[in-house]
């Protein structure tokens, strides 16, 4: 079974719009700073050879990354007809201390936890999809410590 990650049209379209930058633009002037760096001589003490290298070798990472993600990527599509919560659905729940927490549910690229954007890959994500309101839902995430009012 292939490995793939579900993404809107939107994420595939930037990630196509940064592959072209690392590759069309960002990588010929990495590669003209490895050259310019190697002819300062001696490689084995040469620090701008060794950072111009990594930084190219990063890019090359980040160009083969971008790749992988478009081409074993399936695209979704928002369900407006979604019986329950959805993908970008901002859902607001409540912890059984009775703290109320908003999150939106975005797809995996998009997540960012500290602004409230949530995979609906997680635990909480998967949890919380197609449920209505006033549903209970018990979400269990094994080997985690939580401090706080992290959704454990």
């Amino acid at each position: 079974m292939a490995m793939h990650d579900e993404l809107t049209q939107v994420d595939i379209d930037k990630m196509q719009a940064e592959l072209e930058h690392r590759i069309h633009d960002l990588r010929p002037k990495l590669i003209e700073e490895v050259k310019v760096a190697r002819s300062f001589g001696d490689l084995s003490e040469n620090f701008e050879y060794k950072a111009a290298k990594r930084e190219k070798n990063r890019n090359d990472s980040r160009i083969r990354y971008l790749q992988n993600m478009i081409k074993t990527a399936v695209v979704i599509k928002r369900n407006d007809e979604a019986d329950g919560v959805a993908l970008f659905d901002k859902v607001t729940f409540q912890d059984e201390d009775g703290d109320e927490e908003t999150i939106q549910l975005v797809t995996t690229l998009r997540q960012d936890a500290l602004k409230g954007l949530i995979s609906k890959e997680s635990p909480v994500g998967k949890a919380l999809m197609g449920k209505r309101v006033g549903d209970t839902v018990r979400i269990q995430v094994k080997n985690i410590s939580c401090l706080g009012r992290v959704f454990c």
